[in-house]
């Protein structure tokens, strides 16, 4: 694979290298239609891969925030066309590295020597690139490492991308009034958090330790002598990304050990840590000869305060929910309904929520769950269509619920695909018995 000698950090470099995917999509539509008034039968799925190729190639070289969206939409499965889908999962692992001199500039700028003699042995071609940084092998008095270095520019590019994106999203998600800023907020703190090595450092041993003992989960060692704002050393661990082995894999039984464990992993987290993981996608997690469950990134931790949790796990209850009075109070709660609310507005998300929960906590209403049956996943890609076509809900304000909706959801959202993917049974409450 190609590498990259620079990446463009400044706000107009990045901004032009935007313009130029827009044209790009611009020229596939009109080509889309085109085609469309010669035969009329023709699809949208030339064009869905047409753009996801184009943006995914824009956004590669620009990597941080704005490749980092690519990843967060390659999870929404159920939402986003397959095509999109498919190319922007090419960002959670596999993307244009650095090239070795631009490596080495890195450590001097942050380590003032060189990885050669800062390590026993190096190697300067990366063996994974994602959004954010990309993951070197290194050896130091016999042990094996993975050094994770962060791209240059990458945190103080993060405003700006937003703020590029932002117009963008707020017509998308049909976002209005002036509260709106509390989303793209949300978002920018926790990119920004993402940066910080330091901090990750700190999260990942906070939280590998408090999880040590859930049965077929390992982590990694993480090493604060050679860790620093930009570069992180940890344990090298052998295994497969998830994803190989989803798409091989026969064997139920290991299917359900793995997926237990993910899902032990979480609701400890959720439910006892009160702060959890955010980011669910099979590049952050490998699975090891002896079929263990391996994370090795914890960059993106999202804190769950009370006020937030508690109303939003009542709604799990099938009698809360079914129950209008406790329903509504719970809806002001979390901030789906206002105050200044119309009473059509009031009817409206009342209904299109009450929909959604009864089908999406259904998981929490039974002592196991088969998250490869394909009626429920079918249920949801059809609701996520049902109101993806709605000419009502385009017309009302789609600033909707507390910002912390943003990366709980994003967190079930991507657990519930992970599971699917591996076909898995789960206990549901198991995670109690720790």
């Amino acid at each position: 694979m190609k590498t990259l000698d620079s990446i463009p950090t400044g706000k107009i470099s990045r901004a032009t290298q935007l313009v130029k995917t827009g044209v790009k999509v611009g020229g596939n539509y009109l080509k889309y239609y085109g085609e469309k008034i010669v035969d009329r039968s023709t699809t949208k799925d030339k064009l869905n891969e047409d753009n996801a190729a184009d943006i995914y190639d824009g956004l590669k070289n620009l990597k941080g925030s704005a490749l980092k969206v690519a990843q967060m939409l390659s999870m929404e499965k159920n939402i986003m066309p397959k095509a999109y889908v498919e190319k922007f999962s090419l960002a959670q692992f596999s993307v244009p590295p650095l090239s070795a001199p631009l490596v080495r500039k890195t450590f001097l700028r942050y380590f003032g020597e060189n990885p050669d003699t800062l390590f026993d042995s190096f190697n300067a071609t990366s063996v994974a690139a994602a959004s954010i940084g990309q993951v070197h092998e290194a050896k130091k008095n016999g042990k094996k490492l993975a050094v994770k270095i962060q791209y240059p520019g990458v945190a103080e590019s993060i405003s700006s991308d937003l703020a590029l994106v932002k117009p963008v999203a707020m017509k998308m998600f049909n976002i209005k009034g002036k509260d709106s800023d509390k989303y793209f907020k949300e978002v920018e703190g926790k990119l920004l958090e993402e940066t910080d090595y330091v901090l990750e450092v700190q999260q990942s041993k906070e939280i590998t330790e408090a999880c040590a003992h859930i049965p077929n989960l390992i982590f990694p060692k993480y090493y604060e002598e050679l860790s620093n704002e930009r570069i992180i050393t940890m344990d090298w661990m052998d295994g497969k990304h998830l994803s190989e082995v989803t798409n091989y894999n026969t064997d139920q039984k290991k299917a359900n050990m793995l997926g237990q464990a993910l899902w032990d992993f979480y609701m400890y987290q959720m439910h006892v840590l009160k702060q959890v993981h955010a980011d669910p996608h099979p590049g952050n997690f490998l699975v090891s000869k002896d079929n263990k469950l391996i994370a090795i990134d914890f960059g993106c931790i999202k804190k769950v305060p009370e006020e937030f949790y508690t109303p939003y796990f009542e709604l799990a209850v099938p009698e809360n929910i079914n129950h209008p009075e406790i329903f509504s109070e719970k809806l002001y709660q979390l901030e789906i309904l206002k105050p200044d609310d119309t009473r059509e507005e009031v009817v409206f998300f009342s209904t299109l929520f009450h929909e959604m929960l009864s089908l999406f906590t259904q998981p929490f209403h039974h002592e196991t769950f088969d998250f490869s049956d394909e009626n429920f996943f079918g249920k949801i890609a059809e609701l996520s269509d049902k109101y993806s076509k709605d000419t009502e809900l385009r017309k009302m304000n789609g600033n909707r619920g507390s910002k912390h909706f943003l990366y709980i959801n994003r967190t079930f959202f991507g657990l519930y695909n992970l599971l699917n993917d591996l076909g898995a049974t789960v206990t549901i409450n198991q995670y109690k018995t720790y």
